[in-house]
């Protein structure tokens, strides 16, 4: 399996063996459920969708309860696609877990970063203040010029300007298992990743 779903906890810290502090963010990873097997002659491609954290029937939509049921497993909330490994024979309600992962490998993590809102530039983009003297009245927080108005005579796409902070997903990679936790399905990573704390989180290898 090239990947799987889990869940942030938090972040805390351990100490190696020669006693240095690590940060480290705890990730409650799978039990995961095969809950469908894609292949090109089919889909297209070759992909295996998995699913994580069970749900109860009354709590999902008809169409995906219709899924879950075509295959014969369990519903879930979150659903997600990962690369299938080549000749590893796959089989709907396959469970996969932690255990995927060992200390000292490296993976990808990816989630929804905090959303903060609307957000100006001096947030946004850690813009610098405008002079608060000098007759500047109340605009030290203001963005300033956002073009020159004979020429080009409009605002560039892709200018930084005010509008919603976060919101968006947000891959770190090249982070290193530091301890895996099989009895607690739990995956200690150094350093931070995104989201908030019970967030749904993609990790790959």
């Amino acid at each position: 399996m090239r990947g799987l779903i889990g869940k942030k906890i938090g972040m805390t810290r351990v100490f190696n063996s020669i006693g240095h502090s690590i940060p480290v963010t705890v990730l409650e990873v799978g039990p995961c459920y095969v809950t469908q097997i894609k292949t090109v002659n089919k889909d297209g491609y070759d992909a295996v969708q998995l699913g994580f954290l069970e749900l109860k029937k009354k709590h999902t939509t008809k169409p995906l309860h219709g899924h879950f049921k075509k295959n014969n497993v369990k519903p879930t909330r979150t659903l997600a696609e990962f690369k299938s490994v080549p000749d590893f024979n796959y089989k709907t309600g396959q469970i996969f877990n932690v255990s995927l992962f060992s200390e000292g490998d490296f993976v990808s993590v990816s989630g929804k970063s905090k959303g903060r809102g609307f957000a100006g530039t001096i947030k946004k983009y850690s813009f610098s203040t405008q002079r608060k003297t000098h007759g500047q009245g109340d605009t030290h927080r203001h963005v300033g010029s956002i073009g020159a108005a004979s020429d080009p005579s409009r605002v560039f796409p892709g200018k930084k300007m005010p509008g919603r902070y976060g919101n968006k997903t947000v891959s770190m990679s090249g982070l290193e298992v530091v301890s895996v936790d099989e009895s607690k399905n739990q995956l200690l990573v150094k350093g931070s990743v995104p989201g908030a704390t019970n967030g749904i989180v993609y990790i790959t290898r």
